[in-house]
C-alpha cells in the first residue's frame, strides 16, 4: 500500500484494487495509479476538508466515485455552484454515521463525527483504511466543563465501533492548538483498535507535535509514522 501526504488533512492511498483519495483540498495531486477505481472522500464541508474541485476528477479516465458526509448538500443551488453536471452528481453518495456502501472495489463504513461530517473506514484489495476527518477528542482550554465532557462522552461513544478491529493505516487528527488535550483523542483510537500504521494529520504543518507525542506515549513508537512535509510519500 502507497499513501502520499498531500496537506493537513488530504491523502491518497493506493492498494492493489482501488485509489483513495481523502479530503483533499489543498496540495499538489500526483498522478493516480492507473488500471483502479478512484474513490473520493469528503469527511464535511469545512474549508480545509472540502473543495469543489474534487469533482473535476470526474474526467472520463477512470471509475470515480465521491463519497461525501451528511452535511456536503447536493442541493440544486450546490450543484449548480459547484459546475456538477447530471452525470457527475449521479456518482456521488452522501454518508451518514452507521451507514455503509458496497463500491465495485471497495466497502465503506462511516461513523458520526463529533465536530461535522463524518469518519470513515474502507476495506479495498486486503487492506482497511480508517480517515477520522475531525472525529477526534476535542478539548479546548476555556471551554464549558459540561461542554468537554459531552465531547469526551461522545467522542468514546463514536469510535466504540472500532474496538478490536484490525486497521491497516489510519489517520488521525493531532492537533497542536489543543496543547497535551491533542494526544488524548490519537491515544484512545491506538488503544481501542489494532492500527498497524497511524500517520498524524490535521497538525496545521506544527510537525514537531508528532515527536511531543511519542514522548508522552512512547508506547506508540512502532504504529506511528511522523509526518514532515507536504508530498511525503509512504509505502506500507
Amino acid at each position: 500500500m502507497r499513501a502520499v501526504f498531500l496537506d493537513h488533512s488530504g491523502f491518497l492511498v493506493e492498494t492493489d484494487s482501488a485509489a483513495l483519495l481523502f479530503d483533499w483540498w489543498k496540495g499538489e495531486l500526483p498522478a493516480v495509479k492507473p488500471g483502479v477505481p478512484l474513490y473520493v472522500f469528503a469527511s464535511h464541508a469545512h474549508p480545509d476538508h472540502f473543495d469543489p474541485k474534487i469533482f473535476s476528477l470526474d474526467d472520463g479516465t477512470r471509475e470515480v466515485c465521491f463519497v461525501l458526509g451528511h452535511d456536503i448538500k447536493l442541493s440544486p443551488r450546490n450543484l449548480s455552484r459547484w459546475g456538477l453536471s447530471p452525470e457527475t452528481a449521479e456518482k456521488c453518495r452522501n454518508l451518514r454515521g452507521g451507514e455503509t456502501l458496497d463500491l465495485p472495489q471497495a466497502r465503506v463504513e462511516a461513523l458520526p463525527s463529533t465536530d461535522e461530517g463524518e469518519a470513515f473506514l474502507v476495506a479495498a484489495g486486503g487492506q482497511t483504511v480508517f480517515h477520522a476527518g475531525d472525529l477526534n477528542w476535542w478539548h479546548w482550554e476555556g471551554e464549558d466543563k459540561a461542554w468537554n465532557r459531552n465531547m469526551e462522552a461522545n467522542f468514546k461513544r463514536y469510535t466504540e465501533p472500532l474496538r478490536g478491529r484490525s486497521i491497516s493505516l489510519a489517520m488521525l487528527p493531532l492537533d497542536p492548538r489543543l496543547g497535551e488535550a491533542g494526544f488524548w483523542g490519537p491515544a484512545y483510537f491506538l488503544e481501542t483498535a489494532e492500527i498497524q500504521r497511524f500517520l498524524p494529520m490535521h497538525q496545521w504543518e506544527d510537525f514537531d507535535f508528532t515527536r511531543k507525542f511519542l514522548e508522552k506515549y512512547p508506547a506508540f513508537t512502532g504504529p506511528t509514522v511522523p509526518v514532515e512535509q507536504a508530498g511525503q510519500v509512504f509505502t506500507l
